[in-house]
Parts: C-alpha cells; sequence; structure tokens
C-alpha cells in the first residue's frame, strides 16, 4: 500500500488504515467518522469546509500531524507532490507514490484532496521549459494533463489548473511572461482550461493567485487585473468554475482594504465564479515581541480578512497552507535576520507543540459565524 515509503518504527500498516499506530503502543488516532468536531464542523455548519495543505512525508513521521488532521481537516491539499517538478522533475521518470499514499491516506479517513496545481511557473521542470521554448509544441502541456488528470482526475473533484498567472507589471493584460505565456502567448490560459476539461470533465476548475488583500498601489492593481482576467474567461465561455485565492496575509503590508477585498469578491460572485480561500497563512513583521503578542496579531489578522471573505456565501471553504508552525514554509523562507531575532514564523492554527493559538480560536469562530 504505501511502495516506496519506509514506515515510521513507531507505526504499522493495517488493513482497514494507513499509519495506524501499533497495539499497545498508545490510543488509537480518533475515528475519521467522530474526530472531526472542530475547525472543520465549524465549516461545516455553515455549508462551507476547512482543510490543510500537508506532505505524505510529514503525515507518515508525526503522529500529532496525523491527529490534528483528521481533527480539524476535511480537505488536503498536496504541498507538493502534484506539482510538476515533483512527478516528472526528469522527462519520462515518474514520482506518483507521494500522492498516491496522500490520497491512500484521505480515502481511508473520509478526506477530501484539492489538486494543486497543474500548470505553475516555477514548479515546471527545467527539461520541460527549454522544450517548450525550443519547439513551442503544446502536446508537451497535454500529454503533462493526461497523464496527471487520467490518473487522478476522477479521484480528485477540485483543480488549480493555472497557479498566479498575474503581473501587474509585465504590460498588457498583466499576464505574468512565464514560459507558458513566452512559448504560447497570452492565450495559453483559455488553452489549459479547456485541456483540463477534456481529460477531467466533471472537475470543478479553479485558477489560483495571490496578493489581492491589502491597499497598497500594488495589491490594488492586482485585484483589478484578475477581475479583468475573469471576466475575459467567462465571456469566451472558457471552462472555469472557481477562484482560489491564496491569503498569504502580511503583517507588514498595513490594514487589510476591506472594501478593496469585498469589491473584488463580489466581481467575482456576479460572473458566476465561487471563491475558496486555498493557502491561509500570516507572515510576521519580524518584531521581538512576546509569543502571546505576536500570536493575537496573527489571530487578529486573519479575524479580519474572514469577516470579509466570509461574508459571502459563494466562499465555498478555507484552507491554510499547513496546520502548525512546524511545517510553515514562511520559517523555511524568512529571511536569515528576521529568523535570528523572532524564530519560527508563528502564522499556523497550532504552535510547533501543537498547541492551538488564538489564530485556530479566529478560524473557528469565523468558520461558524453567520454570514
Amino acid at each position: 500500500m504505501l511502495s516506496g515509503l519506509a514506515l515510521a518504527p513507531a507505526l504499522a500498516l493495517t488493513p482497514h488504515g494507513v499509519w495506524a499506530l501499533p497495539e499497545g503502543e498508545g490510543a488509537a488516532l480518533p475515528d475519521a467518522a467522530t474526530a472531526r468536531s472542530s475547525l472543520s464542523r465549524a465549516a461545516r455548519s455553515r455549508g462551507r469546509y476547512y482543510g490543510a495543505a500537508a506532505r505524505a512525508d510529514h503525515l507518515r513521521d508525526d503522529k500529532a500531524l496525523r491527529a490534528a488532521v483528521l481533527r480539524d481537516c476535511e480537505v488536503l491539499t498536496p504541498e507538493i507532490h502534484l506539482k510538476w517538478n515533483s512527478l516528472e522533475w526528469r522527462k519520462g521518470q515518474f514520482h506518483f507514490t507521494p500522492v498516491d499514499d496522500l490520497l491512500t491516506f484521505a480515502d481511508e479517513n473520509s478526506l477530501s484532496v484539492r489538486g494543486h496545481t497543474l500548470l505553475w511557473d516555477q514548479s515546471t521542470p527545467d527539461w520541460a521549459k527549454h522544450e517548450m521554448l525550443k519547439h513551442r509544441d503544446w502536446r508537451l502541456v497535454s500529454e503533462h494533463f493526461s497523464r496527471v488528470l487520467g490518473r487522478y482526475g476522477s479521484r480528485i473533484k477540485e483543480w488549480d489548473v493555472i497557479n498566479e498567472p498575474i503581473d501587474t507589471e509585465a504590460g498588457a493584460r498583466s499576464l505574468r511572461r512565464n514560459t507558458f505565456f513566452r512559448a504560447f502567448g497570452p492565450t495559453y490560459i483559455e488553452r489549459a482550461m479547456e485541456e483540463a476539461r477534456s481529460h477531467a470533465p466533471d472537475a470543478h476548475l479553479v485558477i489560483n493567485d495571490y496578493g489581492f488583500e491589502y491597499g497598497n498601489p500594488v495589491d490594488k492593481a492586482r485585484r483589478q487585473a484578475f477581475v479583468a482576467l475573469a471576466s475575459r474567461l467567462r465571456a469566451a465561455k472558457v471552462p472555469l468554475d472557481g477562484i482560489g485565492v491564496q491569503a498569504h496575509l502580511d503583517l507588514s503590508k498595513g490594514p487589510i482594504d476591506k472594501a478593496g477585498l469585498q469589491d473584488m469578491t463580489r466581481a467575482l460572485i456576479d460572473l458566476g465564479l465561487d471563491i475558496t480561500v486555498t493557502e491561509l497563512d500570516v507572515k510576521e513583521a519580524g518584531g521581538a515581541a512576546s509569543h502571546a503578542a505576536r500570536d493575537q496579531m496573527v489571530a487578529d489578522e486573519t479575524r479580519r480578512y474572514l469577516d470579509v471573505m466570509l461574508a459571502f456565501p459563494e466562499v465555498r471553504g478555507v484552507v491554510t497552507w499547513g496546520l502548525t508552525d512546524k511545517f510553515s514554509w514562511l520559517t523555511e523562507h524568512a529571511d536569515s535576520r528576521v529568523r535570528a531575532v523572532q524564530g519560527v514564523n508563528r502564522g499556523l492554527p497550532y504552535d510547533d507543540a501543537y498547541s492551538p493559538k488564538p489564530m485556530y480560536w479566529a478560524l473557528s469562530d469565523t468558520l461558524g459565524a453567520d454570514a
């Protein structure tokens, strides 16, 4: 069942469950049917879902993470495993085992999975970029979609088809001059969405992007550009079902632009699109305040953002980019000087010892609040 992965010594396979605790090693993980009593229950009470990004190796090796996922999540997003450079770093050498293992864990615990992501320039392997730019041959994209959606399209019902296409400093149409744009022109987006629909006719197809939350000129321009892109695609009857707003919040960027965020969200909904908050976390400003003070600032920012977004019933769900500060990309990618002052970035619901922080309760309150 877990071919290619060595199990942690304290774990054992069972006929009906992956990564279960062996007999005599403490209490078993909560039963999947009854365990989801917190964040996912709050979300479900308002017809939404809550989930988190995760990696198969972290779930395999960390029983506290597994317990937190089973308690709080209804949806998992593979943090890295479905990205092209993880699946096919070298041409023709495929690495499906981590995705298969995460899906097995999800299936056996009644969790859904979001597909993230089919096309993202930063996760496209160098060999594929080189071939696309040299030959301008769409078959490379078509074969990638066919391979991934052929294997997972019937099991994963929601896909981030294109990730981060917007760049407001890039000129006409504010589209990022990525490999796909340079190889195939600005209509690569339409072609990719049509390609995805041809391989996954029943899937919920999404475009996912970031940088919409604040009142600075860049975020304002990004909101306008994203609505313009969505309007153009809908007018052309391109198969676009929903929008993913990443929501990487940042305490250094000033107050959330409530009116701007409301206007963008309403405009997207008026186009017939639903919305998912796909990658929520909070980047701290780098100060040396106490943990309690920092945690409260993170929680307050989370609440301010979700108070705006969850006022719209068309927002289907909230996914945080991880559950615990132990596995936060914000710490991994932090400037060394910032890390020396503040240590671990405290921008997820649980701290690195799996104690829930004020952000957890901000999520619970807003997910369960009346719209």
